[in-house]
């Protein structure tokens, strides 16, 4: 691995350069950045560096307490996924947008350092007892079904190994595991999901929660596999029965263990249920709890919020599925209660397609014109925390200051706690 950036403060600032290569630590080859982490967490190391012309340098170091070296590395390529999932949303994209897009990551670093799901297609032995020897827990399992055959045909992979003895072998050794299941309609829900629910549940604690999100589908399906979303009547019936396995596993284990995500309760026009039954909130990220955190969130502090006065008249865009809980349950507190402009506005995705109604899969160009014809009855307009990277840029590379350039009106990047956004909109 390359050194990218050396830390003034790194002990070994001055004798080490980016562009240099880490060779070997306490005689053995570093694989990557956990890796190396893992082996400098001794109180003394040995470390063996090549400069630029091959020319090998060796360290001895007493660790810091820290454990860190001030170093940046550059990490070895991505594991990528071999399978070809009937819903893979990475197949559902058009041609033309930025290339990391197109990455079927599927690895489990990643799912340790950031929580990617990743399905254990492609780990070998080697890497499990890595994953064992150097407690990379948690990990976040795409399971979606424990029906060995069905499994294949849903990942339309037929040299695809059973799950569950993956996953009791890991939970074995100390492992814990969150995991979820994409249901898809008439494939794996019914019958199959009561059997990946008990099947799981039976490996607690080790795999310690269970998300149920609905399959994801956009207007690029051209060629694949038909699927269709959930109506509203058949979300309501999942939400029923997970609620109801919810009170019995409750009851047996101590915990509801499998959670519906928040788009069923949208889709099925249901109540979110208290913060409490989230528990952990282990799979927020996954859209399970997240509403219900907002809500919580801002109903902590909205209080607070009393004394202030503006006349800015103030936009809130936002994805379908987020739509109708802000506009009932948010929006009404600022204008009856706070007397502040504010209005909420749905946007449609017309760049995927009106089935995807999440906010972080906004583009750039669809909040722009819908913005657009709205910019005469707006002094400022608020985005969705989670529809731009970390590089400011839309999903269709449109950047913020294009979108804000274009509008000619202010723009805030909302925050998750909307009292700090209102407070920053309307100070």
């Amino acid at each position: 691995m390359k050194i990218v950036d050396v830390d003034p403060a790194s002990p070994l600032f001055g004798c080490i350069r980016p562009g240099y290569k880490v060779v070997a630590i306490n005689g053995k080859r570093v694989l990557d950045t956990i890796d190396f982490r893992y082996r400098t967490a001794d109180e003394r190391v040995t470390i063996r560096f090549a400069d630029h012309s091959g020319r090998e340098l060796e360290f001895q170091l007493d660790m810091p307490n820290s454990g860190g070296l001030g170093l940046t590395l550059d990490d070895d390529t991505i594991k990528r996924c071999h399978c070809n999932c009937i819903f893979c949303f990475v197949q559902q994209q058009p041609k033309g947008l930025r290339r990391s897009l197109y990455v079927k990551d599927e690895d489990y670093r990643l799912s340790f350092t950031h929580g990617n799901f990743i399905t254990l297609s492609n780990v070998t032995k080697q890497d499990m007892t890595r994953i064992i020897r150097q407690r990379l827990s948690p990990l976040y399992v795409s399971v979606h079904t424990t029906d060995d055959i069905l499994r294949r045909s849903m990942l339309r992979n037929q040299k695809l190994t059973p799950i569950l003895p993956h996953l009791r072998y890991l939970s074995r050794n100390g492992i814990t595991l969150h995991t979820q299941i994409v249901l898809c309609p008439g494939v794996n829900d019914g019958p199959q999901l009561e059997k990946t629910v008990d099947d799981l549940a039976q490996l607690y604690p080790g795999v310690e929660t269970l998300a149920v999100v609905p399959v994801g589908l956009t207007r690029y399906r051209e060629h694949l596999p038909k699927l269709r979303t959930y109506t509203p009547d058949e979300a309501a019936a999942v939400v029923d029965y997970i609620e109801m396995r919810q009170r019995e596993l409750l009851e047996l284990l101590g915990t509801r263990f499998v959670w519906a995500a928040d788009e069923f309760y949208v889709l099925a026009g249901r109540s979110f249920p208290k913060r409490a039954s989230y528990e952990q909130m282990a799979q927020f990220e996954n859209g399970v709890g997240m509403a219900r955190e907002f809500m919580t969130t801002f109903n902590r502090r909205r209080m607070s919020l009393r004394n202030m006065k503006s006349d800015r008249r103030t936009l809130f865009l936002t994805g379908s599925s987020a739509y109708p809980f802000l506009s009932r349950q948010i929006a009404p507190f600022i204008w009856d209660e706070l007397k502040l402009n504010l209005s909420v506005h749905p946007v449609r995705n017309l760049f995927w397609g009106e089935t995807v109604t999440v906010s972080g899969l906004l583009t750039g160009k669809d909040l722009l014109d819908q913005a657009r014809s709205k910019a005469g009855e707006y002094d400022v307009f608020v985005l969705p925390p989670n529809c731009l990277n970390r590089d400011n840029l839309f999903l269709d590379d449109m950047s913020l200051q294009q979108l804000q350039s274009a509008l000619d009106k202010p723009v805030v990047v909302g925050r998750y706690n909307l009292a700090e956004t209102i407070r920053e909109v309307f100070a």
